[in-house]
């Protein structure tokens, strides 16, 4: 039986892999893969994002919706709903390969709230330009 999410070890496991999935995806991988140039950094700073939304660590430091609206801007606004759902495929696939439990859970539940703002967000701005 797997264990669910119990550390900052573990949230680094989880980001890890599953941005290794991301990066090698046709769909949404040349978004990261282009606006990305340091990737160690940026997986810290994931998993600083992850531990203070699932252990309410006050470690992340950062503006996602900013990076989300630079890259869609860089791309010309065409990251639509089906970049995210493959973006949350990969997410809940990778989770549930590696842990299950309540952590891992609202993990899940977690992304998929994030993906629904961010997406409004994108949208939003690309209506009100």
């Amino acid at each position: 039986m797997k264990q669910d999410i119990q550390s900052r070890n573990d949230i680094e496991l989880l980001v890890h892999t599953f941005y290794a999935k991301v990066r090698k995806n046709e769909e949404i991988g040349y978004f990261f893969n282009t606006m990305i140039q340091d990737w160690d950094a940026h997986l810290i700073k994931l998993t600083d994002f992850w531990e203070s939304i699932l252990f309410r660590v006050s470690k992340f430091n950062g503006n996602p919706a900013l990076a989300h609206v630079k890259t869609a801007t860089h791309f010309n606004h065409t990251i639509d709903q089906n970049h995210f759902e493959t973006w949350l495929k990969l997410w809940k696939e990778t989770n549930n390969e590696l842990f299950e439990g309540p952590i891992s859970s609202t993990a899940i539940e977690r992304a998929f709230m994030i993906a629904d703002v961010q997406l409004n967000m994108l949208n939003q701005y690309k209506n009100n330009r």
